[in-house]
């Protein structure tokens, strides 16, 4: 089932400068730890002139949608889906 959310969450992300990459590796949601095993969907938007970075990953279990606010740093978990129909 998909759960719309806008909570605030840690994530680990990881630039790698010979692959010129940066990805997510965990997410900490609800005090549990989630390593991600797959970034599917990246992608960018601006509201104002602020800039969100947007990614779809996947852990082991369930998937998550997460925004990066460029402007302060934070993230925000818009969506987790637990792969259940519904």
């Amino acid at each position: 089932m998909i759960q719309k959310l806008s909570v605030p969450v840690s994530v680990t992300l990881v630039f790698d400068h010979r692959r010129r990459t940066a990805a997510p590796t965990q997410v900490v949601f609800d005090g549990r730890e989630y390593r991600i095993l797959k970034v599917g969907f990246h992608h960018t938007y601006r509201r104002g002139r602020t800039l969100f970075q947007v990614f779809s990953v996947a852990a082991e279990t369930v998937y998550f949608r997460l925004v990066l606010n460029t402007d302060n740093l934070f993230w925000t978990l818009e969506e987790i889906h637990d792969g259940e129909a519904g």
